[in-house]
């Protein structure tokens, strides 16, 4: 079975003998009636911006953490959605690129994972905290079974750098978006002035020579409300999918990495094109702050839902995030099942 990130065109039939033979997955592929259903999870779950992939009979999850000697983006596995185990990572220290780029990074952030050109593509971060002096690499593997001969993560670079002081927005966070056999785009942007996208060579994994364009998708402006003038309010960590004939860009709003008092949450717009421009359900821009509201935490035991992914297997949509523990502040995964009701997804609430 190839590995599943983007798949749009399963039938019921073959959504459902899949389901049976996943044990304890849920068989919703026409789930149009459905309720979204936040999984049960057991095992190794403390991840932090997790991206998800299926090759075969087995998921893996890729999460922020590790410091270079210990292991840096964490690798987790599951043969079933439900339970995870820690199953390695994917560098025994930062690439020397990224260290003589950014030499007050200690770690790799926010790593996304897709499948194209007959190779696995990590994109990761590395950044300055709390400056946009950062850049977004790419690695690249054959397969995802350790086990194989032809498991190696080589690192190809650097892939694309915000300069403090030069620039208006923040190389972090990227989302490797595949529009058509032909097109592959890179989404990234955390503050500042927002999302942005550029077109990527699908045969390199690096920024076009054809199609330079940098594009704004999403943006929070101040508003007069703001304490301090002239600062943008938080937007980051995006995520793009199609469904049906909208692309659709989850975001995350507000504060993470506050353990309890984190204050993300998860948001969405749509557009007939990948790149933009991006509409809520009000019809407001994402440039101009819109979003809709998709998921946050209403309950004291979880907090800061946020840096989604969406994986649409043959199984079923999911939403995979991180939410922090109400009493402990640790970030542990949460899986949700998607449910689309006139165009717009709905997720399982936080218990």
């Amino acid at each position: 079975m190839p590995p599943m990130k983007i798949f749009n065109t399963t039938t019921t039939a073959g959504i459902c003998l899949l389901g049976i033979l996943l044990a304890r997955v849920p068989c919703h592929g026409a789930a149009a009636h459905s309720q979204p259903q936040m999984l049960s999870l057991a095992g190794d779950l403390r991840v932090h911006d997790p991206a998800m992939i299926r090759q075969g009979d087995r998921f893996y999850i890729f999460s922020t953490g590790g410091r270079p000697g210990r292991g840096v983006i964490y690798i987790s596995c599951s043969p079933d959605l439900h339970n995870w185990t820690r199953c390695g990572y994917v560098f025994d220290r930062l690439p020397d690129w990224s260290r003589r780029e950014i030499p007050a990074a200690r770690s790799a952030w926010a790593p996304d994972i897709s499948f194209f050109n007959g190779k696995y593509h990590l994109y990761y971060s590395v950044s300055t905290f709390g400056r946009n002096d950062s850049a977004i690499g790419l690695a690249t593997n054959l397969t995802l079974d350790p086990n194989s001969p032809d498991y190696k993560w080589r690192d190809r670079g650097i892939v694309v750098r915000s300069v403090a002081g030069r620039d208006n927005h923040n190389a972090i966070d990227g989302n490797l978006v595949l529009e058509d056999p032909d097109k592959a785009w890179l989404c990234w942007g955390s503050f500042w002035s927002g999302i942005k996208m550029r077109r990527i060579d699908r045969t390199t994994g690096k920024p076009s020579t054809e199609d330079a364009a940098l594009y704004s998708l999403a943006a929070r402006p101040p508003e007069a409300s703001d304490r301090e003038p002239g600062t943008p309010r938080a937007v980051e960590a995006p995520f793009i999918v199609r469904h049906g004939a909208f692309w659709y860009l989850f975001v995350s709003f507000d504060l993470c990495c506050r353990g309890a008092d984190s204050t993300y949450k998860i948001m969405v717009g749509r557009s007939k094109n990948v790149t933009g421009p991006y509409t809520d359900r009000r019809g407001r821009l994402m440039t101009e702050g819109g979003g809709s509201l998709v998921l946050e935490a209403t309950t004291p035991n979880w907090r800061g839902p946020g840096h989604c992914a969406i994986v649409q297997d043959v199984t079923g949509d999911y939403m995979v995030f991180h939410a922090y523990h109400g009493k402990t502040g640790r970030p542990e995964l949460k899986i949700s099942t998607i449910v689309w009701e006139q165009g717009w997804p709905r997720v399982a609430a936080l218990p």
